[in-house]
């Protein structure tokens, strides 16, 4: 007696490709339906966004919470345009996702269809990997190549274009070939950066007279926290970090400088350690893509030291600072960077210790005088940084905590401290607004036994308010607190630094964002005294579901940028 294959219909043959892989979601607006019904079929729960671009924000944060490769779906034509802005940011970002998105079939293409568009081209700007799937014999070759384009080597988005004639085909056929891998989470495969190159690196770091580690996301991304806090205390080496890779290293570690790059003006966490970054003579560079904001528009870091650069992206290496190219998975490399360096003389690291702790010590001491005014500020409207010390104060040392890009996430890079497993994850990739909200509820949703707190300006909120609605349909505990100071604060202080001015539409009307809250179902607290703040964040972090503190925030309160500091009012 011989097995008979199960007849399964295409819907039916993606959606068991997709559960192979461990996927537990869709991000989707039921779109393309045959799917998301069969996906359901099977235990594979939607999510059902209000609009796509928060869909794949929501994927985004999913993504980086839990090492998953997540699935955003949509319909063809305008909903599958405004993926785009999401895509675009896991791009540079370096976030697996795979798009699965509905497609006008080849009978039909180039014929004015209903909603007809060149997906392909709409598409190859930001993605990795982009695929049309019209024959039911390839279902499992394609969705297997698409997991496999966005995990592995530098993580990305992949795309999948799925013909809705496709789709509509009522024949049962038996799934091809044997596949089973599960291909769902990332790194996929790990590789190591070439050993000699190691030693020498080794060699480099042991006899610096001033090294430095600048950490970025990649370092997260890899899961390579571990091996970067064994680095850090082994070799002695002083660890700074890029905003996305905050909480790569325990920022109570004596020997933790913070986050360095466009915000280390006055108030700035790692301002007084910054002479330890102009003036180191090496410079170990881990899953950081050396940007713009991360370097102060290529300022910060010195141009004559010697650099040595981790990355799996080759392309990156020495893409702004020629290095010792160590081409490989964070956690791998600096897997074995610790065992080099273990074989090497550190006296000089050793000797050097007790001077770098004294210097940082002095630095964080001065930080914490320097913002006395402000963490303690009893002013109405209410200072952020005054918001910031008493969340501060509250947060678990397991909290992930989401911002938006802008102002919000150089608050939390600022004024929140990584320890322990904390977890921060920010949208600075393209470092669009919008973003944090969606995230959040994306990083709740893979990790709902760990606590999630979402700060956002009411700029970026204002793109996506409409996930309320969501947030409350589908029960996701979280709390989002609204900056609500009634400005683009960063466009209207950026144009009057550079331009001496600021453009008309920098100003907003006053908005009751917790009477939007309330009006969606979700718990909305208006916070508008200094005095009131602990008790409002005990409040909504004991609440059962999400909750929303509208903020009421002074209009001229600026991080530390340094562009800002040509402002008088500064």
């Amino acid at each position: 007696m011989t097995d008979t294959p199960e007849l399964l219909r295409p819907p039916q043959r993606f959606a068991h490709a997709l559960r192979r892989h461990g996927v537990e979601y869709l991000f989707g607006q039921s779109n393309p339906p045959a799917l998301t019904l069969a996906a359901d079929d099977i235990g594979i729960r939607q999510i059902g966004y209000r609009q796509e671009n928060a869909g794949a924000y929501m994927a985004d944060g999913y993504a980086r919470a839990t090492g998953k490769v997540p699935v955003v779906t949509a319909q063809n034509g305008p909903a599958a345009t405004l993926l785009v802005a999401g895509l675009a940011e896991c791009l540079s970002a370096s976030i697996p996702i795979v798009a699965l998105v509905q497609d006008v079939g080849p009978g039909a293409r180039d014929r004015n269809a209903f909603q007809e568009l060149d997906q392909l081209e709409l598409f190859r700007g930001v993605s990795k990997w982009i695929r049309r799937v019209t024959s039911e014999s390839r279902i499992e070759d394609y969705v297997d190549m698409a997991f496999t384009a966005a995990a592995s080597g530098r993580p990305g988005p992949a795309v999948l274009l799925v013909s809705m004639e496709l789709l509509a085909e009522r024949d049962g056929h038996a799934a091809s070939g044997q596949r089973r891998a599960s291909l769902g989470h990332y790194p996929l495969d790990r590789v190591q950066a070439a050993p000699a190159l190691i030693t020498t690196a080794a060699g480099l770091l042991a006899n610096a007279r001033a090294p430095i580690v600048y950490a970025g996301g990649g370092v997260i991304s890899s899961g390579a926290q571990e091996a970067l806090r064994a680095l850090q205390e082994h070799a002695h080496l002083p660890v700074a970090t890029s905003t996305m890779g905050k909480g790569s290293v325990d920022e109570t570690h004596p020997l933790s400088m913070g986050v360095i790059g466009y915000f280390m003006a006055e108030r700035g966490m790692a301002r007084h350690a910054k002479p330890l970054v102009t003036e180191a003579d090496v410079v170990l560079l881990v899953g950081n893509r050396t940007n713009q904001n991360g370097t102060d528009s290529w300022t910060l870091l010195p141009r004559h030291a010697t650099y040595i650069h981790i990355d799996i992206d080759s392309g990156e290496i020495g893409r702004n600072y020629e290095s010792l190219r160590l081409t490989g998975d964070a956690r791998l490399t600096l897997t074995a960077l610790n065992d080099a360096l273990a074989t090497q003389d550190l006296s000089r690291r050793r000797s050097a210790r007790a001077a770098l702790e004294s210097t940082l010590a002095s630095a964080k001491s001065r930080h914490r005088e320097e913002i006395a005014d402000v963490t303690q500020s009893v002013a109405s409207p209410i200072r952020p940084e005054r918001f910031m010390a008493e969340l501060e104060k509250q947060l678990t040392d397991d909290h992930i905590v989401v911002a938006d890009a802008s102002f919000s996430s150089i608050w939390v890079a600022n004024y929140l401290t990584a320890k322990h497993s904390r977890r921060f994850i920010t949208p600075r990739g393209q470092a669009g607004l919008g973003w944090g909200f969606p995230m959040a509820m994306g990083a709740r949703i893979g990790q709902p036994d760990r606590p999630v707190f979402c700060i956002v300006g009411d700029g970026g909120f204002g793109h996506v308010w409409s996930e309320l609605e969501t947030a409350k349909r589908h029960s996701v505990k979280l709390v989002v607190a609204v900056m609500n100071n009634a400005v683009l604060g960063y466009q209207k202080h950026a144009e009057e630094a550079g331009l001496g001015r600021h453009t008309d539409v920098c100003d907003f009307s006053p908005v009751d964002h917790a009477a939007i809250a309330r009006a969606c179902g979700v718990k909305g607290i208006r916070l508008e005294r200094a005095e009131d703040i602990a008790t409002v964040i005990a409040t909504a972090l004991d609440t059962d579901g999400p909750v929303l503190i509208d903020v009421v925030a002074d209009p001229d309160a600026m991080p530390p940028v340094t562009l800002f500091t040509r402002l008088a009012h500064y």
